[in-house]
């Protein structure tokens, strides 16, 4: 490849993060810990609880445990949900930022002083047994006793080794629930230590864990900051190279300066939310009893905390800092360049959750012996254990089909597994190397593309991964536990009028009666016989004798007490009938020869193509899951990716923080112009309350009915996005200096706003590969572009190719002439083209105003 050519197509294309610099940071040298300070269990925190000893940061999650009713295994479940990192503290503070080169800005988030706005402007929910350094009754009574961020329970230990060795996790100290009896590594307990697990303690924010930093430099950070309670210094911006066009840089992708804390993430960072049927008075202020595990948190912007580090002008925040509250795409890190961000799952019912039999899985199983089997690649014991092994191989099983298009179909534990991985653990043991690096062109390289995650490897290397794995039933039981049960909207205004008067009831036939005032006489029924008509094929699990749906939607279960409808089936719909933005049913991190390939099942890429999308379906891909309906009331916005429904938003005090106010969405009929700011629809303000919830379904399922009144929406870039080409030099003043050009990928041609998926769905690799072969193969790249696209396209895309290459030398030649030609990065190279992001699932639409609020009425009682 020409070397001219080549460097600049590198740094133009690469439209994506940057794979930056390796991080360099050693683990810190173990040490023997002292013993960590630990409480009395109290009386409030029942059998639940562990005898003996138990930390006192642990107390409200036990006291959780003993209201929830949950038993010894759910409850070791529960604080690995809330509390484990697995490792993965490592990866948020140096890989993330320095080997991914997407900075994350922790104290942004997580600062104290902002305590009382963090869940209107990230969506986190605070942790109530944290407070604010100066407050009454708190504990420390400066900022720089907790180096700015909250205090909290167990910080009077970890504090102690901040810039020190020797810190001893709360995880080392964990309870394990009694190994189950059927476990076939048994009888003898091999777990792998609870110290794996890595619990640190609460940042302030419930999920996102924080850890003394061992080489943290007290004097350095007062110097740099001014005070150890300050990260002015280390959030301080280096001014740019070109000026005011380029986005500045800052420390935090500096590896010479260590902060304080290495943060880390626990699952629940994004399930944990506030109960339905118990929301705070106060959002910023809950209470633990209004704290629930498996909820999922519909207000988090969890996209946004992990570019909190990154200018507005940057590729990463024009591409990533837009999924809606509530959503987040999964697979940014792990990237397929699909523009695909999809809610948080709430895990409901799970116990009636459809389960598919007789599907075909690879995978390891457990076993007690690899006898006969010496490849360490089909069957492996782990050493210093007694017969606990694994054998890998093709087998049939019964799974869930888990994730929006159905993927994560080899079990639910496998399932749990690999969320982990998602947030981080495992990762320079496991799987950084198996990313693609957006930068390498070269199509003979490695990093070129994919390659799949090894989950024996991981297990060999990575025993964060095993203390993770061999705890993954007390977190699957834990699934299964009254936490994660239904929560009807009349046990929700029945705990209301509690509230006011213990030993007021109120009714199915209250809710009913009250239902039915607002939406006509016999509403309810009504719904219930336009659902069985209309919806049921999709969102029932129950249908009857003669295979169809079963009208009986609240029909309880014997077995577990709950419904026995899960109200949703888990097949997969192609997304052409379902009609909404496809691009996650495109998602194809789980197709052979992928990075999650050992998490799909063979049943799952055997699936065929949705034959009327234009983009590629093979692989399983094309399809979404029918999703449950349960408790539709408290979870709208509606559709995978939160679209159909009025835009959220927190409306902090912070105004650097309203990311709604940064990005509007409603466009023209064109779908490339916004609407003028008097045009934009309010945004619905969060609000976790009963009623708050009710009246954003109903505005919600009012969109979902009449789909000719929505306003379009679409995220466009909001400003120009500029690149160096060129080696970068810090004059070693507050400045650096470019050795090279610039060029502007502009977020409006001719008047036409550039959407964000135009830039994430861009396959700017196969569109480079095709560019250089216009130039040095182009006899052999002619007929096969044809044969791809078909000859009137292909030869049209090959003419331009073929023009575009005398102009890629020249700044910005490569960007104008792609602005001529925008079909090749909008269709031909683009892995989804939709643009609406509230489209689709036109169901209901033709039926009559009084049948469309039945169905609203109906919905609103499961």
């Amino acid at each position: 490849m020409n070397r001219v050519l080549f460097a600049t197509l590198l740094m133009t294309v690469a439209l994506a993060s940057a794979v930056a610099v390796t991080a360099n940071t050693p683990q810190a040298p173990a040490e023997t810990p002292p013993p960590a300070t630990s409480t009395a269990v109290p009386a409030t925190a029942t059998s639940t609880a562990p005898a003996g000893a138990i930390h006192a940061q642990d107390v409200p999650y036990y006291e959780a445990c003993a209201r929830e009713g949950l038993n010894e295994s759910e409850c070791a479940g529960r604080l690995i949900w809330f509390k484990a990192t697995a490792g993965n503290d490592r990866f948020h503070t140096y890989v993330f930022q320095q080997r991914v080169g997407v900075l994350i800005d922790w104290f942004r988030v997580l600062r104290a002083d902002q305590r009382g706005d963090r869940f209107k402007a990230w969506g986190a929910i605070n942790d109530p047994g944290c407070c604010t350094p100066g407050d009454p009754n708190c504990p420390a009574k400066s900022l720089d006793e907790t180096y700015g961020l909250d205090w909290c329970p167990g910080d009077e230990e970890l504090l102690q080794y901040v810039g020190k060795n020797g810190y001893r996790d709360p995880a080392c100290d964990f309870h394990d629930a009694a190994l189950k009896a059927e476990d076939i590594h048994g009888p003898t307990d091999q777990r792998q230590s609870a110290c794996d697990l890595k619990f640190g303690t609460s940042s302030g924010a419930l999920g996102i864990r924080k850890f003394p930093n061992p080489r943290f430099d007290k004097a350095a950070w007062e110097k740099l900051n001014g005070s150890l309670g300050s990260w002015e210094g280390y959030n301080k911006r280096i001014a740019s190279a070109t000026g005011s066009g380029e986005a500045d840089r800052s420390h935090l992708q500096d590896g010479a300066i260590e902060p304080p804390f290495l943060i880390g993430t626990a699952c629940g960072s994004c399930h944990i939310a506030f109960d339905p049927l118990n929301p705070p008075a106060d959002p910023a202020h809950p209470k633990w009893e209004n704290i629930k595990g498996l909820v999922g948190n519909q207000y988090t912007r969890i996209s946004e905390v992990m570019v909190s580090g990154m200018p507005s002008n940057t590729l990463e925040w024009q591409m990533f800092a837009h999924a809606r509250p509530g959503s987040t795409d999964t697979s940014a890190i792990p990237t397929d360049q699909i523009n695909n961000p999809g809610t948080i799952n709430a895990l409901i019912n799970t116990a009636q959750r459809p389960t598919f039999a007789n599907e075909s899985v690879i995978k390891w199983r457990k076993t007690r012996s690899c006898e006969g089997e010496s490849d360490e690649t089909k069957c492996w014991c782990e050493p210093g254990r007694d017969n606990k092994c694994w054998k890998r191989s093709l087998g049939t099983e019964t799974v869930h089909h888990i994730l929006k298009g159905g993927e994560d179909s080899i079990g639910a534990q496998e399932a749990i597994q690999r969320v982990y991985f998602n947030i981080g653990s495992c990762s320079e043991q496991c799987w950084m190397n198996h990313l693609t690096d957006l930068r390498q062109l070269d199509p003979t390289q490695r990093g070129f593309g994919q390659t799949p995650f090894n989950i024996g490897q991981c297990r060999r290397d990575c025993p964060n991964f095993r203390a993770i794995e061999d705890r993954l039933t007390n977190i699957l039981d834990f699934f299964l536990s009254p936490e994660g049960h239904n929560a009807d909207l009349r046990v929700a205004r029945e705990n209301q009028l509690h509230a006011i008067s213990p030993s007021v009831q109120y009714t199915e036939q209250d809710l009913i009666s009250d239902l039915e005032r607002e939406f006509g006489a016999g509403a309810v029924n009504r719904g219930r016989e336009l659902f069985a008509q209309n919806c049921a094929r999709c969102h029932s699990s129950q249908p009857d004798t003669a295979g169809n749906p079963n009208a009986d939607f609240m029909k309880v279960s014997a077995k577990t007490g709950l419904r026995e409808d899960w109200m949703g089936n888990d097949k997969a719909t192609p997304a052409s009938e379902v009609g909404t933005y496809r691009c996650r049913a495109l998602h194809s991190n789980h197709m052979s020869g992928h990075i999650w390939e050992e998490y799909g099942s063979e049943t799952l890429r055997a699936q065929p193509p949705d034959p009327n999308i234009r983009e590629p379906g093979d692989g399983g891909r094309g399809h979404y899951r029918n999703i449950s309906l349960l408790n539709l009331w408290a979870h709208a916005p509606f559709m995978h990716n939160n679209a159909i429904g009025p835009e959220l938003c927190g409306n902090p005090a912070n105004k650097a923080n309203d990311f709604y106010a940064q990005r509007p969405r409603y466009v023209d009929a064109s779908n490339i112009r916004l609407l003028p700011p008097d045009k934009q629809p309010a945004c619905f303000e969060y609000d976790p309350s009963v009623a708050g919830r009710f009246e954003l379904y109903k505005r919600s399922m009012d969109e979902l009915l009449n789909p000719a009144r929505r306003i379009p929406k679409v995220t466009l870039l909001n400003q120009d996005v500029t690149l160096r080409i060129g080696p970068k030099l810090w004059d070693g003043t507050d400045r650096e200096t470019l050795l090279g050009f610039q060029l502007t990928i502009p977020h409006e041609i001719d008047g036409r706003g550039v959407t964000a998926g135009t830039l994430g769905n861009f396959q700017h690799k196969e569109f480079v590969v095709d560019l250089v072969r216009a130039k040095t193969a182009p006899k052999v790249l002619g007929p096969e572009l044809e044969k791809r696209l078909g000859a009137e396209t292909g030869k049209k895309v090959f003419a331009d190719l073929k023009a575009i290459v005398g102009k890629v030398t020249k700044p910005n030649g490569l960007v104008d002439a792609l602005k001529a030609r925008p079909y090749l990065v909008k269709q031909v190279y683009s892995a989804c083209t939709a643009e609406v992001e509230n489209e689709g699932h036109r169901f209901g639409e033709d039926l009559s105003d009084a049948d469309k609020k039945a169905l609203t009425a109906f919905l609103a009682t499961l």
